[in-house]
């Protein structure tokens, strides 16, 4: 992990530790060698923070490219962060930095839904990261937030900084587990679907009382 980033996720954890009680289980999950995607529910700007507080790797992320202005944007980039533009399923640079990051070996976090869920529920997962993880061939970590909604979802101005946090990971669905092959007309939007289901089946750490030794923060 590099320096920079070691130390931006160990301030994000202390911070999320202290404020918001965060609770992480499952880390045990998370493949410390190899490429992989990190799927995740989509509920609030904290989601990205939270997950790389939580997540024991260094991950790669994406980033709208209006973003990159000024120290902010010396500062994503230093972060991992890869620019792809609004209408994302159609940027192949940016699809570019994604797959040479994972012939590399790293790991990228993905959000299936898109956009931050209107309503706090799950939603169906776009085709453009069923893409990424069939073209990857890597296995998928689903994992899923609980809380960041209610502390700052799209209906907010201001965050509520005291809400309780928990992150879930689950066991790496394999390739053949989520890729119905090329035959598939409806191939993407297949795993897509399946890659959420993975999501959908984890639980609050908060409330299945997660082991202390699980926190990976």
């Amino acid at each position: 992990m590099k320096p920079f980033y070691g130390n931006a996720r160990a301030a994000l954890g202390g911070w999320f530790r202290i404020w918001n009680e965060l609770e992480v289980a499952g880390t045990y999950h998370v493949p410390m060698t190899g490429p992989f995607l990190l799927a995740c529910n989509h509920a609030s700007f904290l989601d990205p923070p939270a997950f790389a507080a939580a997540c024991p790797r260094e991950l790669h992320f994406f980033a709208r490219k209006t973003l990159w202005k000024g120290f902010f944007g010396t500062l994503i980039s230093n972060l991992n962060a890869i620019p792809i533009d609004r209408d994302g399923e159609r940027d192949m640079q940016a699809f570019r930095h994604v797959f040479s990051a994972l012939k590399e070996g790293g790991a990228l976090l993905v959000f299936p839904e898109g956009t931050r869920t209107p309503d706090g529920e799950l939603h169906a997962g776009k085709k453009g990261v069923g893409m990424i993880a069939c073209r990857g061939e890597v296995p998928v970590v689903p994992a899923r937030i609980f809380g960041s909604y209610e502390m700052w979802n799209r209906h907010h101005k201001f965050p509520r900084l005291t809400r309780p946090l928990g992150v879930s990971f689950g066991p790496p669905i394999p390739v053949a587990e989520y890729d119905p092959g090329k035959k598939d007309p409806k191939r993407y939007e297949t795993a897509a679907a399946r890659i959420m289901a993975g999501i959908a089946a984890l639980e609050d750490p908060h409330l299945a009382n997660a082991l202390p030794f699980e926190r990976s923060v």
